[in-house]
């Protein structure tokens, strides 16, 4: 069985981009662009991971984040934060308070993200 990530991002081109990578390395990816919706997958599907951006329309990512970690059915499901929120403090404050499996700035380079999830999932 494939491992099943969610991704939830606005940046069209950027979810093709990392939905096509994830693809070839043997990933089930399920992807949206609106946070709202995002969450309603992640109940439904449980996935394995999710991939989520900070900074989207209509729902912030932090607040899609809180609301997974504070639902008994989602809590522990990792997630690895992708954010062009790119200062030092962001990455700090992602990873040592709010908690998040990683936090990787935009740009990146392929290969640091898909070493972050197989460091999650293997």
């Amino acid at each position: 069985m494939p491992k099943k990530i969610v991704y939830i991002e606005d940046d069209l081109e950027m979810t093709y981009l990392i939905k096509m990578i994830l693809e070839r390395k043997g990933y089930e990816i399920i992807s949206t662009n609106d946070g709202m919706e995002g969450f309603e997958i992640i109940e439904r599907e449980k996935p394995d991971l999710v991939l989520l951006d900070l900074m989207m329309p209509n729902i912030d990512g932090w607040d899609i984040y809180h609301q997974l970690k504070s639902n008994e059915n989602t809590n522990q499901i990792p997630v690895i934060v992708i954010s062009a929120k790119a200062q030092p403090i962001d990455k700090v404050l992602g990873i040592q308070i709010a908690k998040v499996n990683n936090y990787i700035s935009k740009p990146f380079k392929p290969q640091e993200l898909l070493e972050s999830i197989e460091s999650i999932l293997n």
